[in-house]
């Protein structure tokens, strides 16, 4: 498990898809604004690759996020379009409502980049998160990312097209954190 100063990235386990796909994927909205597509309801028991992880793709790392207080499951986090060649990747991550306004999203972000820069030797972490996220754009930002530009009306969200805002970190640029 990597370890932040309040959360754990921890291997997906098949006990967290149920709490996941109910309270992130089966909420119509979040998932709206959290997905490249439509939101469409899923059979039970189909096998989501949102949340079931496949080990055998590489270009995706996926995780289940916990407390680290009490090993609750709080959401779920994942660098992807991991890319070896360019030395690049692309953060997400889904906080389940209970979870949302603690600062656990800033330490997501912190433990991600961790794992890409240190861990995986990756020289660039990219987000794109909806220009009206403002808990993903602070997370980000107080994390060292920079905005780098705004992908205007780039997203169709529950009928309206939204911005995207494009933020970026470089290697050498991210303050790793002092040990705990």
């Amino acid at each position: 498990m990597l370890r932040g100063n309040k959360v754990g990235l921890r291997a997906r386990h098949d006990e967290d898809i149920p709490t996941l796909r109910a309270e992130l994927y089966d909420d119509v909205v979040n998932a709206s604004r959290a997905e490249a597509g439509p939101w469409r309801p899923i059979t039970p028991g189909y096998q989501d690759p949102r949340l079931v992880v496949d080990d055998k793709q590489e270009a995706t790392a996926s995780f289940s996020v916990v407390e680290l207080a009490g090993g609750t499951l709080i959401g779920a986090a994942n660098l992807w379009g991991i890319d070896n060649h360019h030395r690049a990747a692309h953060i997400g991550l889904g906080l389940l409502p209970g979870a949302r306004g603690k600062g656990y999203g800033t330490d997501v972000v912190a433990t991600l980049c961790h794992y890409g820069f240190v861990v995986r030797g990756l020289r660039r972490l990219q987000i794109e998160t909806l220009a009206d996220n403002d808990a993903m754009l602070r997370s980000a930002e107080r994390n060292g990312f920079v905005r780098e530009g705004v992908l205007r009306s780039s997203a169709w969200v529950m009928g309206e097209f939204l911005d995207e805002v494009l933020l970026g970190l470089l290697a050498d640029e991210w303050k790793r954190p002092d040990p705990v």
